[in-house]
Order: C-alpha cells, then sequence, then structure tokens
C-alpha cells in the first residue's frame, strides 16, 4: 500500500507561552527591569528617551488623552511620518484603550475623509508638513465633513503641549483604573490595507495580536536588551510598529529612527554613529543603500542581523546584505498586516539557500497550510496553491465589515492570504506569486516571481519586477520593467532576450522591456502592479 504524500500543513512548535499582557503592561514590565536602558533615539533631532524617560512620558500623554475625554475603545488617528511623538502615542493609546487609526502619510484628503469616517475616528494626532504633504490644509479642508472629529492635534506645536499638559488634571490612580478595565483581547489598532485596489479596509488589531508577533519576531532574531534597531520602514505599517517598536520594548531593546522617511544615506549614517545591531527594509531599500557611491565608506561592523520583507526579496540582493553589510544573521519574514504581520519566518541557524530562496516556516503557535485555492483542501508538498495561516495573530477582523471579513477569514479562522506557494518537507514556505499576478500567455501559467528572480542575475539589473501586457496573439505577454546598475545606460528588450535564452523556457521570457528609475509603491514598500499594469497600455502606444 502506496503511503499518503504528507500535506502541505505545518503548525510553529514553541517552548515559549505566547503573553497574556496588554501593551501597556508589557511596558511596564520592562521598564521595571530595564529603566536605565536607552529605549528611543531620534537621530534627526538627536533627542533620547531611557524606558524610564518612555514610560513617563507615555503616560503624561495617555493622561492627557483621558483629560481630552477619549475612551477605551475611542479611535484616535495618527498622520505622520516616523517620529519620536508617534510612538509615544503607540503607547498612549495602549495604555488607556483607544484604537489608534494609522493614516498612511501618503494620503490626500479624500483618503483621509475616508478613513476618518470609517474608522468613526474622534481625535487625530497629526504632523503639519511632510515633503509635499500639506497635512494642515488637508485636515481643514475636510474636517467640516466629519462631524466625529472632535479634536486636532498638531505635533511639535501649542495642540500638541497642551493635550500633554491637560493630563496634570488626571491622577496616576485614573490612569492605573483604567489599566485594569482593558484585556489582552480589546482591539487596539486598525491599520488600513493598501488599497491597490478599491477602498481600503481597516484591518483590527488586538493587543494579543500584535503584542505577541512583535515578540515572536525578536525571539526568532535573538534580541536582548543590548540590541539597537534601526528603523527606517513606516511606523505607518506593521512592520515599524510591530516588528520595530513592539519587538524592541518586549525585549528592553533600543528603537533608533533615523529620519522621517527612508533615506538610504540617513539610514546607514544612524547604524554607525548609534552602533546599531539590527536594519530592517524591504528590498528596494537595501537595494538603495548597496547602490550608494561611498556604501563602502560606512561602518556597519555593529550589525549583526535585521528583517528584510514587505515584498518578495530578490536572493542576489539578500546575498549581499549577508556578505556586505555584515548581517551575518538577517531573516526573511512573510506576512500581511491581517496577521499582524508576520506568519513564517527564517531562523538563525537557517543556511543561505534558506534564508535566500524561502520565507521560513511558521512562526511560533502559528499554523501554516497550502490549498487548492477552488477546493480549499491542502495539497501535497511541493504542490503549488494558496497559502492560508491561523493562529493568535489573524486579525479580529475589517472594522465595520463583517462581509469583507468573511471573504477573507473562513468559518474555521484561517486568513485566505491571495499569495500562491509552496511548502516543502522540511516545512520551509516558498512564495511563488500572487494569485491576482498570475500570468496566462497563450495557455501557460507563468509566476513573474520566478523571471524576477532569473533577471536579478543579469549584471546590468539592480531591480526588476514583472507583470502581464494584454496580446492579441497570446492572451497577455511579459513586460519587465528594470532599475538598471549604476554606470549602466541603457538595456533593451533583444538583450534581455539574447541573455535568457536557453536558460528560462521561452514563453517565460519578457517580450517588452521598460527601463524606469522606480517602481510605483504603497508606502508600505509594496510595488503597485496593478498600476504597473495600467501604465503599460500607455507605454506600449496603445492608449
Amino acid at each position: 500500500m502506496t503511503e499518503p504524500a504528507q500535506p502541505s500543513y505545518t503548525s510553529g512548535i514553541s517552548d515559549e507561552p505566547l503573553l497574556g499582557d496588554t501593551i501597556g503592561a508589557n511596558l511596564e514590565r520592562t521598564t521595571a527591569t530595564h529603566g536605565a536602558r536607552e529605549a528611543l533615539v531620534d537621530v534627526p533631532s538627536g533627542r533620547r528617551w531611557t524606558y524610564d524617560q518612555l514610560l513617563a512620558d507615555t503616560d503624561a500623554l495617555a493622561k492627557g488623552l483621558m483629560a481630552s475625554g477619549i475612551a477605551a475603545g475611542d479611535r484616535v488617528g495618527i498622520w505622520s511620518p516616523n517620529c519620536p511623538e508617534w510612538t509615544l502615542l503607540q503607547y498612549a493609546t495602549a495604555r488607556v484603550g483607544a484604537i489608534l487609526v494609522n493614516v498612511n502619510p501618503a494620503y490626500r484628503s479624500h483618503e483621509l475623509t475616508y478613513v476618518a469616517k470609517q474608522s468613526g475616528m474622534r481625535m487625530l494626532v497629526s504632523a503639519t508638513t511632510h515633503k509635499t504633504s500639506d497635512y494642515r490644509s488637508m485636515v481643514e479642508e475636510v474636517r467640516p465633513d466629519l462631524p466625529s472629529l472632535t479634536d486636532v492635534v498638531y505635533i511639535g506645536e501649542s495642540s500638541w503641549d497642551d493635550l500633554v499638559a491637560a493630563g496634570s488634571r488626571v491622577t496616576d490612580e485614573e490612569l492605573a483604573e483604567r489599566g485594569r478595565g482593558l484585556g489582552p483581547d480589546d482591539p487596539i489598532n486598525i491599520q488600513y490595507t493598501s488599497g491597490t485596489t478599491g477602498f481600503p479596509k481597516g484591518a483590527t488589531l488586538s493587543h494579543h495580536n500584535i503584542l505577541n508577533n512583535g515578540y515572536f519576531v525578536g525571539e526568532m532574531i535573538g534580541y536582548t536588551e543590548q540590541d539597537r534597531i534601526c528603523i527606517p520602514v513606516p511606523f505607518y505599517h506593521c512592520f515599524g510598529m510591530v516588528m520595530g517598536n513592539l519587538a524592541a520594548t518586549s525585549h528592553g531593546a533600543c528603537m533608533v529612527i533615523p529620519a522621517p522617511s527612508f533615506d538610504p544615506v540617513a539610514t546607514l549614517e544612524a547604524v554607525a554613529r548609534e552602533q546599531c545591531t539590527s536594519l530592517y527594509g524591504v528590498p528596494t531599500m537595501f537595494i538603495a543603500e548597496l547602490d550608494l557611491p561611498d556604501f563602502a565608506d560606512h561602518d556597519l561592523s555593529s550589525l549583526r542581523t535585521g528583517i528584510m520583507a514587505g515584498s518578495t526579496c530578490p536572493v542576489e540582493v539578500m546575498k549581499r546584505v549577508v556578505a556586505e553589510m555584515n548581517m551575518s544573521e538577517v531573516a526573511i519574514s512573510y506576512g500581511m498586516t491581517e496577521t499582524s504581520p508576520v506568519s513564517t519566518m527564517t531562523r538563525m541557524d537557517d543556511d543561505l539557500t534558506r534564508r535566500t530562496e524561502t520565507v521560513g516556516r511558521s512562526m511560533p503557535h502559528i499554523e501554516t497550510k497550502i490549498v487548492d485555492p477552488v477546493t480549499g483542501v491542502p495539497l501535497p508538498r511541493g504542490e503549488a496553491g494558496e497559502l492560508c495561516t491561523r493562529g493568535y495573530s489573524v486579525m479580529l477582523g475589517y472594522w465595520e465589515q463583517p462581509d469583507k471579513t468573511a471573504e477573507a477569514v473562513d468559518a474555521a479562522r484561517w486568513m485566505h492570504t491571495g499569495d500562491v506557494a509552496t511548502m516543502d518537507e522540511h516545512g520551509y514556505v516558498t512564495i511563488v506569486g500572487r494569485i491576482k499576478d498570475l500570468v496566462i500567455r497563450g495557455g501557460e501559467n507563468i509566476y513573474p516571481r520566478e523571471v524576477e528572480e532569473f533577471l536579478y542575475t543579469h549584471p546590468a539589473i539592480a531591480d526588476v519586477q514583472v507583470v502581464g501586457v494584454p496580446d492579441d496573439t497570446y492572451g497577455e505577454e511579459l513586460m519587465a520593467w528594470v532599475v538598471l546598475s549604476p554606470g549602466t545606460e541603457s538595456l533593451t528588450a533583444e538583450e534581455v532576450r539574447e541573455f535568457a535564452t536557453g536558460k528560462l523556457a521561452h514563453y517565460k521570457i519578457p517580450r517588452y522591456v521598460h527601463v524606469t528609475d522606480q517602481f510605483p509603491m504603497t508606502v508600505t514598500g509594496k510595488v503597485r502592479k496593478v498600476e504597473m499594469r495600467e501604465r503599460a497600455n500607455e507605454i506600449l502606444g496603445r492608449g
């Protein structure tokens, strides 16, 4: 009798139990142990906080929220690039049980209106300006349409000082009493998904969701109170506020803000000046750092680890990060906002192949399976299907959208990711592509990820994304969007075809090559392939 094939299912085993704290209680616990240690450094302003100071400033702000009438469950928005006030508000809202609503710094007025209305936002804490965004004018433009928005506070102005000062009317005991009424399963954060199609949905996350995910991400890369984490990724997204901030504070480590938004020079300078041991980034960030003309002049000897995530991680880039940035223990992680975010992650003792060609194994206390996207039945190991995940990390739901929640999370609490993946015999997961990104050329199924990985090996290509474009003969053809390596002036489709012939199946060789300086991106570092497909017709002269 033939032994049945092993199904594509794993669960993350751990001797370390889940944390049962609220975020506020966990910060208190860390401060009691590591109060004198440095907790937060803002490199642009030179401001620094120990854990004792961080908790004191967090509680002063928390009392200010209470004095302003913010009740547990009220929604408080934050619309700002990375800054210490963002972090203080993250922990202050958690201390009082308010739900922090992350507003994408790239949003404009109509998008602000949507998320403020959809969340029922009571207070908005905002930057005044950043780059080309005049936040104040946009707030004033839409405020008449937002009757529930009773308070607007601007960072760095008198309204912020007034909010903190108002806390003097609230006692320590009143704050403690508020904390005693909070539970780990309470909603604490709404993060709006990138909204690459349709209106964004508000993934609603609990203390339990994000505190545990931050904690176990830190465990996977060996964080202790000795670590200093450089965080150039946005706090607006889970990568910054969970994998960065909560991973740090749950281990007594230090959060380092290199700049309000990503700047490759500022990032490497912060690593060197602050002796950071860990660096985060999406692949395009690491590419930008490695391609700096004076990259070799930056002292990165303090680094040992970090995380590359947010979009598919090119093998060649990962190898350079390990070899040239001193990040021998760097990890790849995979996840989504709806899962707090990390579901799978590589381990420090994984070999380079697994850390460059997979997204690791199930995180502790997380289940992972690969299913037939039509039947939902788990597939045998090695077969490609939809990646699903289940566990403490799955969101409470989309804010006030039970229909959308039911489309994403099934009756057994499995989150359906929409990603196509395979699982090997050891439980390592490889992302093949998005179900929606699948290109069907002349009846052949092509996942762009495979073609992209191959094209990264071309010496003239620094970064590449592949999309399908309409074709009268084959239904779809491949188009490669290419960022050239420094010193390369041009690259043609004929040159790419010559490079790929004999190495890729003919139908996987891109018919079109478009050279660009950058890809259309969401603020969280995800490439907007929907927009690339839309723009392709214009580029190809099809109107």
